[in-house]
C-alpha cells in the first residue's frame, strides 16, 4: 500500500509539473474514456434494438398499407371512369395491417403452422391473410383474445390462387412438404409465356390477399402428364424458418365479399 501510494502521488507530481507529459495523459485519458463510451453506448443500443425494429415495422406497415390502397384505387378508377372520384374515396381506407411477431413456429411438419401475438381484441379475425416484409406466409386459423395461429404456407393442406406477375393466367400455389423454401405452382395453362426468375404473386382471386402480393420466384418447370396444363417450381419470398414479425391485412369489405360469395354457392341459389 506505502508503494502504490508513493507511485500515486510521483505520477500526480510527474503531469502536474511536466506540460508533455500532461499532455500525453490527457490524450490517453481521452482515448480510453472515448473507448468506454463507446462500448456502453453500444451496448445500450443494442438493447434499443427491439424497439427500434418495432417501430421500423410500424412505420412499413403504415407505408405498405398506404401503397395498396393507392394500387386498388387507381384499378377502380380505370374501370369506373365516371364514378371514379366516389370510387377513390371509397377504396382509400379499404386495407390495413396489424403487426405482430411470431411467437411460435414449425416449419418441418406436414402441416405447420405459427402463433402471433395478437388476437381478436386487436381485430384479428379468421381467414385474413398474413404477410411478412417479403411476401405471404399464411392465413389466420384459430384466434383467442390475445394469440392467433396461423396457417402457414408450408402446409400441405393449405392452397392460394396465384399467377404469373403480369399475366392474367392463374395458377394454385401448394407446399408438397419437406423443403421449407420451395413449393409448386400448378394448373398454369400451356400457353402461359414465363422465365426463371419470374415473380409470382397473390392473384386477387379471393378475399384474404389482394392481387400483387410476392409469393416466390419461378425456377423451372416440372414435368407433369397432363398436356393442357403445367406445373412450375417455385422459391418462396419468405424464410419461413426465420420468422418473425408479420402483418395481418384487414380488409373492411371482406366480410361482404364472403357473404357475396357464400349466397352464390349456396343449393337454394
Amino acid at each position: 500500500m506505502l508503494f502504490m501510494l508513493y507511485v500515486l502521488l510521483s505520477c500526480i507530481m510527474l503531469f502536474s509539473g511536466n506540460l508533455y507529459q500532461q499532455s500525453i495523459y490527457l490524450t490517453s485519458a481521452s482515448s480510453v474514456g472515448n473507448a468506454i463510451y463507446s462500448t456502453a453506448q453500444g451496448v445500450t443500443g443494442y438493447f434499443h434494438l427491439r424497439s427500434i425494429n418495432s417501430d421500423l415495422q410500424q412505420r412499413n406497415a403504415a407505408l405498405e398499407t398506404e401503397v395498396l390502397n393507392l394500387r386498388h384505387r387507381l384499378a377502380d378508377l380505370k374501370s369506373s371512369m365516371p364514378d371514379s372520384i366516389h370510387a377513390g374515396n371509397s377504396e382509400v381506407d379499404r386495407f390495413r395491417f396489424i403487426s405482430a411477431t411470431v411467437i411460435n413456429n414449425s416449419t418441418h411438419k406436414p402441416r405447420n403452422y405459427f402463433t402471433i401475438n395478437r388476437g381478436s381484441q386487436d381485430g384479428i379475425q379468421s381467414g385474413m391473410g398474413v404477410v411478412d416484409h417479403n411476401g405471404i406466409v399464411g392465413i389466420v386459423g384459430v384466434t383467442g383474445k390475445h394469440t392467433a395461429r396461423i396457417v402457414s404456407v408450408l402446409n400441405a393442406n393449405q392452397h392460394f390462387s396465384v399467377k404469373v406477375k403480369g399475366t392474367p393466367h392463374i395458377g394454385t400455389l401448394s407446399w408438397k412438404e419437406g423443403n421449407a423454401s420451395i413449393a409448386y405452382v400448378e394448373e398454369l395453362p400451356r400457353h402461359v409465356k414465363y422465365h426463371v426468375g419470374d415473380t409470382i404473386v397473390t392473384s386477387g382471386y379471393s378475399t384474404t390477399f389482394p392481387e400483387g402480393i410476392p409469393v416466390g420466384y419461378v425456377m423451372g418447370q416440372v414435368s407433369t402428364a397432363d398436356d393442357n396444363f403445367y406445373t412450375v417450381k417455385v422459391r418462396l419470398a419468405s424464410d419461413f424458418p426465420t420468422l418473425s414479425t408479420v402483418r395481418v391485412l384487414s380488409d373492411r369489405y371482406k366480410a361482404e365479399t364472403d357473404s357475396l360469395t357464400m349466397f352464390d354457392e349456396s343449393p337454394n341459389n
